[in-house]
């Protein structure tokens, strides 16, 4: 992936003229006694981002005296979410925790999506982050052990070469379509409403590869209800060492990693961006919160609203190009 430095110039230049023109009304806001702060979720209860905002806010409780509430807003591949925090106030006592894919990916692949991840995203922290894997179930044989065989048996068995994903456009999908593309294989996609019934009906033999989070995964692959093929790393999973990657079977470009965020309102002032990242940070270095998202396949992760904005607009070129070769478009 390389950086898009047209996108990075506007997409910084943009942050900063937001910030200078709301600083001064809101800088004293981090100072409020009895300050709360509400977290916007883009899944359910239950799901990884849910898991990954609960964490983070058992932790700033101690940062804001008024408490930290986890508010889900589920559903349009987390533009509901996105669209509760552009009504909100930029006043700094709301966040959205959302996947990266809501500014990297999806407006390159949504023909109609309903905010500007310019004008209406303010970046603040990176909080987590995880590999992908492929797994196959009980459609395909026990004799397929690896990611090459696997698309031998899927040229040769068309019919029965499906594949679900978490529903269409996540991220889970695309990879597996840029998997298919990559080896010529012509597989029709199964969307499902979220990973657990894709899951089911994986280990159930009614499709025959899913592409989720590893940390969703690797239960089922130890007790050999399914098989890990192949996780999206650049390198080897340390939670499924055993398994390897798209890179070191033939394919380069699948170097993926899921990763989520927090986001403030588009025009939220730097200092107060400054103020929500701080605590953030020192939350992902905390051994509690690493240890409870390492028991999902995860790994806490914290950052700079800068070196956030510079990962966001490096990766927009790559899944730009990704995603026109892919020719996969929702609306």
């Amino acid at each position: 992936m390389y950086p898009d430095t047209r996108s990075r110039r506007h997409f910084l230049r943009t942050a900063g003229a937001l910030a200078a023109a709301t600083a001064a009304p809101h800088a004293a806001w981090a100072q409020t006694p009895g300050a709360s702060l509400r977290i916007l979720c883009t899944g359910p209860a239950g799901s990884i981002p849910d898991t990954v905002a609960r964490r983070y806010a058992e932790q700033l409780g101690a940062r804001y005296p008024g408490g930290v509430l986890v508010d889900n807003r589920p559903g349009a591949a987390g533009q509901l979410a996105v669209g509760a925090l552009k009504q909100a106030a930029p006043d700094g006592a709301t966040v959205l925790l959302a996947q990266g894919a809501i500014a990297t990916v999806y407006p390159y692949l949504y023909a109609k999506l309903g905010y500007d991840p310019v004008a209406d995203l303010r970046p603040v922290s990176v909080a987590a982050e995880a590999t992908l894997a492929l797994a196959v179930g009980s459609a395909v044989p026990a004799s397929v052990r690896n990611l090459g065989e696997f698309i031998d048996w899927s040229r040769a068995n068309p019919a029965l070469s499906n594949f679900g994903s978490p529903g269409p456009g996540t991220l889970p999908h695309v990879v597996s379509a840029m998997l298919f593309r990559e080896a010529k294989v012509e597989a029709q996609h199964v969307a499902y409403a979220g990973g657990p019934q894709a899951m089911v009906d994986l280990m159930g033999g009614r499709i025959a590869s899913l592409v989720l989070p590893e940390g969703l995964l690797r239960p089922h692959h130890a007790t050999g209800k399914l098989r890990v093929l192949a996780t999206s790393g650049s390198a080897r999973s340390a939670f499924m060492p055993d398994v390897p990657t798209f890179v070191e079977q033939g394919h380069p470009n699948l170097a993926i990693r899921e990763w989520f965020g927090f986001f403030m309102p588009g025009t939220t002032a730097a200092t107060l961006v400054d103020s929500a990242s701080q605590p953030i940070r020192a939350a992902a270095d905390n051994k509690a919160l690493g240890g409870a998202l390492a028991e999902m396949g995860m790994l806490a992760s914290g950052s700079t609203p800068a070196a956030m904005s510079e990962r966001i607009a490096t990766e927009q070129r790559y899944w730009r190009d990704a995603i026109n070769k892919t020719g996969i478009r929702v609306e």
